[in-house]
C-alpha cells in the first residue's frame, strides 16, 4: 500500500514538473541551471557527464535549448537541488510562501489594512525578485502600487503600477493600468491619466483581453478623466459603447460599472432623475458581487446625486452616504474617496438640519494632511462656514470661506475646482465680502478654462494722431 501512495506521489510530482517545464522561460531556467552550477563549482563538462555534450549544457545555460524533464532531473540530482527549485527559482514550499505572501497583501487591502498590504507585498516582492519568479513580480508590485494609493503615496505607486502594467501581459496589467489611470487623475494630472488609459485600451485586442470586465472598468476609468478634463461629449460616449457592449457577455460586476458612468454623464447633463436611475440599476447589480470597495464608491455617487434632487430624495441621500462612508472605512479605500465622502455626508447634515454634526464632519475632512484632497478640504472648509453661519457664528464663517480660498488658490484647474469657486461666490455675497466674491467669478471662470481674448494692450496700437496710410 505504501509503495501504491508513493508511486501515485510520484506520477502527481512528475505530471506537474512537466506542466511547468513547458510553461517556464528557458531564459530563466537557464540562468538557473547556471547559478546552481556554478555554486556548486562545477564546470559545464562535469554537469553533461558521459550522455551529454558540453555545447548542449551550455545552449541550455544561454536560453537557447528547453531540456527534456529526464535531463533536468538529473542535472537536479548532480547540483543536489530539488527539480522544483530549478524550474521554479525556489523550493516549493518557499514558493508557496511567497503565493501566499501575496495573498495576504491582497486580503489586507480589502480590509483595509493598507500599511499591512504594503509590509507583505514588499516582502513577497522582493524575494520573487531574488527567485525570478515573473508572474509573482508583476503581481508584487500591482498589490505594493494599490497599498500605497491607499496610503495616499501617490508618486509611489505609480512607480510600481507602471513596472507592473510594463511586465504583464494578463488582466493584471489592465488592473494595473485602472489602477495607474486612476493615480494620475487624483494627482491632478488629467491628460497623462487618459492617455494612460488609452494606450492600455488600444493594446487590449491583441492581446484578447478586450472583453473582459477589466476591460469595461478601465474604459470608465478613462471617462471619469475626460469628465473632469471638460470633455463631457467624449466621455458619454465613451460610457454608452461600454453599456450597449458590455450588455452581451460583461458580468454584473462590469456592467454595473458602465452603468455608474452613463449615470454621471447624464449627471453632467442636468439630467438628474435619468442618471439616478442608473445608478440605482447599477447599485443593484454590484450588490450581486463581492468588491466592497467599488460598491461603497458607488453608494457615494448615488447619494451624491440625490443631493441635488432636493429635498424629496434626502433620507435616501442620507442613508446612502452614511454606509458609503462605513464600508470605505473597512476597505482599501485611498484617502481621495474618504475625504469625497466626508464632504458629502457634511453637506448631507447640514441640508437636513443638522448644522453642528456638518461643522464635525467638515472639521474632520479640513483636518486630512494629505496634498491629494486640497479640493475635498477646501469644499470642506465651505461647507464648514456654511453651518457657522446657519448658527449665526458668522464671523468664524467668514474665516472660513477665507481658508477655502486659500485652499481652492493652491488647486488645479478642473471642472471641479471652478464649481467650488463659482459656490463660494454666492457665499462671499451672502457674507457681504464683493471683492472677494468677483475674484471667485473670475477664478472659476479661469478654473473652467475660459480665457479673455479681447484685452488690447494700448502700448501695441497705434496712437490717435498716427497716420495709417495715405
Amino acid at each position: 500500500m505504501t509503495q501504491i501512495v508513493k508511486f501515485r506521489h510520484n506520477v502527481l510530482m512528475h505530471e506537474s514538473s512537466a506542466e511547468l517545464l513547458r510553461s517556464v522561460d528557458p531564459g530563466d531556467l537557464g540562468a538557473r541551471v547556471k547559478a546552481a552550477r556554478l555554486a556548486c563549482g562545477l564546470t559545464q563538462a562535469e554537469l553533461a557527464g558521459e550522455g551529454l555534450s558540453t555545447a548542449y549544457v551550455s545552449r541550455i545555460e544561454s536560453g537557447a535549448r528547453r531540456p527534456t524533464l529526464k535531463v533536468l532531473v538529473e542535472f537536479a540530482r548532480r547540483l543536489d537541488k530539488p527539480v522544483d527549485q530549478l524550474l521554479r527559482g525556489v523550493s516549493s514550499t518557499e514558493y508557496d510562501e511567497i503565493r501566499l505572501g501575496l495573498e495576504y497583501a491582497e486580503l489586507a487591502l480589502e480590509n483595509g489594512e493598507a500599511e499591512e498590504a504594503e509590509q507583505q507585498a514588499r516582502d513577497a516582492l522582493t524575494r520573487a525578485e531574488l527567485a525570478l519568479l515573473e508572474q509573482f513580480v508583476s503581481r508584487g508590485h500591482y498589490l505594493l502600487g494599490r497599498a500605497y494609493e491607499s496610503l495616499g503615496r501617490l508618486d509611489d505607486a505609480v512607480r510600481e503600477l507602471e513596472q507592473a502594467v510594463a511586465s504583464d501581459s494578463t488582466v493584471l496589467a489592465i488592473r494595473a493600468g485602472i489602477a495607474l489611470t486612476r493615480c494620475h487623475r487624483d494627482l491632478g494630472d488629467l491628460t497623462l491619466a487618459i492617455e494612460v488609459g488609452e494606450r492600455i485600451r488600444e493594446s487590449l485586442p491583441a492581446l484578447g483581453l478586450d472583453h473582459t470586465d477589466e476591460a469595461v472598468e478601465l474604459a470608465v476609468t478613462v471617462a471619469g478623466g475626460y469628465f473632469l478634463r471638460g470633455d463631457l461629449s467624449h466621455a458619454a460616449r465613451l460610457c454608452a459603447d461600454m453599456v450597449k457592449g458590455s450588455e452581451e457577455w460583461a458580468s454584473p460586476a462590469a456592467r454595473s460599472a458602465a452603468y455608474w458612468n452613463a449615470s454621471v454623464a447624464l449627471s453632467e447633463r442636468g439630467q438628474i432623475n435619468d442618471a439616478v436611475s442608473l445608478a440605482t440599476r447599477a447599485l443593484a447589480l454590484r450588490g450581486e458581487g463581492n468588491d466592497a470597495r467599488n460598491l461603497a464608491r458607488l453608494r457615494l455617487s448615488l447619494g451624491r446625486l440625490e443631493l441635488r434632487l432636493g429635498s424629496a430624495e434626502l433620507p435616501d441621500a442620507l442613508a446612502h452616504l452614511s454606509r458609503a462612508q462605513d464600508e470605505l472605512r473597512e476597505t482599501s479605500a485611498g484617502v481621495v474617496d474618504l475625504a469625497q465622502s466626508g464632504t458629502a455626508l457634511a453637506e448631507a447634515h447640514l441640508r437636513s438640519g443638522d448644522a453642528e454634526l456638518a461643522l464635525q464632519l467638515a472639521a474632520d475632512v479640513e483636518a486630512m494632511d494629505a496634498e491629494d484632497v486640497l479640493p475635498e478640504r477646501a469644499e470642506a472648509a465651505i461647507i464648514r462656514g456654511q453651518a457657522l453661519w446657519a448658527l449665526h457664528r458668522t464671523d468664524e464663517a467668514t474665516a472660513a470661506y477665507r481658508v477655502a480660498i486659500d485652499l481652492l488658490t493652491a488647486c488645479g484647474e478642473d471642472r471641479y475646482t471652478a464649481q467650488l469657486w463659482f459656490d463660494l461666490a454666492d457665499l462671499l455675497e451672502q457674507a457681504d465680502m464683493p471683492d472677494l466674491a468677483a475674484t471667485a467669478i473670475r477664478m472659476a471662470a479661469s478654473a473652467s478654462g475660459l480665457r479673455s481674448g479681447r484685452r488690447i494692450d494700448a502700448s501695441q496700437t497705434a496712437s490717435a494722431d498716427t497716420t495709417v496710410g495715405v
